[in-house]
């Protein structure tokens, strides 16, 4: 009887705590949850919003959050869920449009206004980015992109058209082995899903692999320019085929998971490697490793040969395996140190961008904290942001009261200062210096090179852009170079853009700009052009008069000449 019973006894009739350990199980998913709480009016109540099988799905998702939150509070754990969820979401869409993002002032101050219209806490976007850094397994090639795509938020970089160009190199490597071993099992398209066990086919595939690189393609280390960011990128890596032993072994190491090698990153000092296992899977014994130098053509090289390559012993945890997230802080670190030591931008972009990511990973490193703080407050940036980082290192660290006391000293002062500013520069097309100015705030534009259609909203007589971006934008390269105008565009994919007066012609056939920032600069189109709102018409009062002037004669020629067309058909009858 007992046992019939007990074979009748189902989910709901367990006890409420029960039921909720069962329902806090970490195989289950917040999908799971969702299901459950739908079957009946026991189980929805058991997966109530504030109660503890909710919290618990949240905790297990995004731990680092529930210091956000107080035992007292009363918390729709649902709710908060599908926030850091939809957060999540659109931070991915955010990390993934830098390349198409621009920042239009020589010192940009408003380059994420768009997290503040997430419509959730802050810090769900700060965490999003931090779960992204701190990416494992064989996610170190896009966590590299990641950082391509922070640094150069011009330039046309996303992972898909990136891992592209790997996925070519990989199938020349399986051209290359099919010829030397037609049954090798990383012939087959989809090999690398499927890790391969013996030694002698994995040295098969990294001879095929150095043959590719370095025989064919030409890759190699860039000895004679090491100190050049470039190296650092991987995008310019696969275009200019060199680069530094980080870069290269992130793409060797990406290529050799394709194609069913596993090599793991070693922190090695000076100099990154990477390491095959020769003998039993995750050994501790450095001997039971060959290390490959990407750097370095693939050579492979013993532990001795490892400390001929820097000049000195190392310690046996030098040899060791390092985390995804352990990859980036080096790369990135690399860039932190090469931002220190440019001195030819003086908006300190690279240093910028490279203490910006270093933080997102480690948050709390009061170092690299007060380095942020001082640069800002050297560049005259963000006030309000660096009092927010002096508070923070004083939490962290009271014994920084001294350096932190003259910041905020000084920084009030500043804030101070720009309250009794008079307003915005206001450039006058009138002045000397603005004569070879061509076009005007308003006009619809098109750009010679790339196509695409704009609306003008800013000009200046020569780039404003710092040394590095002009030297990443190949500004050079252009006949009249940095030194002629340029002119701050609304495009209509829905970016910021800055482009070279040379580059942009009057659009023949003027449309509607559909850009989220048009409200914020003009304040109706015409059917020809945009007019300015007060505030862009304060800036540039001498505009409109020019911009309707260019209208009425390109668009009034354009329709003389549409009627004269028209007339000579109706009289040849066509």
């Amino acid at each position: 009887m007992a046992a019939a019973e007990a074979e009748r006894l189902c989910l709901t009739d367990l006890p409420g705590e029960l039921l909720e350990l069962i329902l806090c199980c970490d195989v289950l998913g917040a999908a799971d949850i969702g299901r459950v709480a739908c079957t009946c009016r026991r189980l929805r109540e058991a997966c109530q919003p504030r109660g503890k099988v909710w919290r618990e799905r949240f905790r297990l998702r995004w731990p680092s959050l529930l210091k956000y939150y107080s035992h007292t509070d009363s918390v729709s754990w649902l709710e908060e869920y599908k926030a850091r969820h939809n957060a999540g979401l659109e931070a991915q869409r955010i990390v993934s449009s830098f390349s198409k993002r621009f920042f239009s002032e020589h010192v940009p101050c408003d380059g994420f206004s768009d997290i503040e219209t997430l419509g959730c806490p802050s810090h769900f976007f700060e965490d999003e980015l931090m779960c992204i850094l701190n990416m494992e397994g064989s996610l170190f090639f896009p966590g590299a992109v990641l950082i391509d795509q922070y640094c150069n938020p011009l330039s046309d970089i996303c992972l898909k058209s990136v891992q592209a160009q790997v996925d070519e190199i990989t199938d020349k490597v399986r051209k290359v082995l099919r010829t030397k071993n037609p049954r090798h099992p990383s012939v087959a398209s989809k090999a690398g899903e499927i890790l391969i066990p013996e030694v002698e086919l994995q040295r098969q595939v990294l001879d095929a692999m150095n043959c590719v690189l370095y025989e064919q393609l030409k890759y190699k280390g860039n000895e004679l320019d090491y100190y050049n960011s470039l190296n650092s990128y991987i995008h310019q890596v696969l275009i200019r085929r060199t680069g530094i032993p980080i870069s290269l072994s992130v793409l060797y190491l990406t290529i050799a998971r394709q194609l069913g090698v596993k090599l793991e990153p070693v922190n090695f000092p000076s100099h990154f490697l990477l390491r095959w296992c020769q003998g039993k899977e995750g050994s501790t014994d450095i001997f039971d490793y060959t290390y490959i130098d990407a750097f370095g053509k693939g050579k492979q090289l013993t532990v001795k040969e490892c400390e001929y390559l820097i000049g000195h012993h190392v310690t046996e945890e030098f040899y060791g395996v390092v985390t995804s997230k352990e990859v980036l802080q080096r790369m990135v670190g690399n860039l932190l140190n090469l931002g220190k030591r440019e001195s030819t931008d003086q908006s300190y972009q690279l240093l910028r961008d490279s203490l910006d990511l270093y933080l997102a990973m480690y948050p709390d490193n009061v170092q690299h904290l007060m380095l942020q703080a001082r640069l800002y407050f050297h560049l005259g940036i963000w006030p309000e942001k660096v009092l927010d980082i002096l508070q923070h290192i004083q939490a962290l660290d009271p014994s920084q009261h001294g350096a932190v006391g003259y910041l905020v000293q000084h920084t009030l002062e500043h804030i101070e200062r720009r309250k009794e500013e008079v307003g915005p520069e206001v450039k006058h097309r009138s002045d000397e210096k603005h004569k070879e100015v061509c076009f005007s705030i308003g006009l619809i534009m098109k750009h010679k090179r790339y196509g695409y259609n704009c609306v003008i909203y800013g000009w200046d007589p020569a780039c404003m852009m710092g040394h590095e971006w002009i030297r990443n934008m190949n500004v050079h390269s252009l006949p009249h170079g940095p030194h002629q105008p340029f002119y701050n565009v609304l495009v209509e994919d829905g970016s910021c853009r800055y482009a070279a007066q040379e580059n942009l012609e009057h659009n023949s056939e003027p449309r509607e700009i559909p850009h989220p920032d048009i409200g914020r600069y003009f304040s109706e189109f015409t059917g020809t052009h945009y007019l300015a709102n007060t505030e862009l018409e304060i800036r540039y009062p001498e505009d409109l008069e020019l911009t309707c002037t260019t209208v009425q004669k390109i668009y009034s020629s354009g329709k003389e000449r549409m009627t004269a067309a028209s007339q000579g058909w109706k009289q040849t009858g066509v």
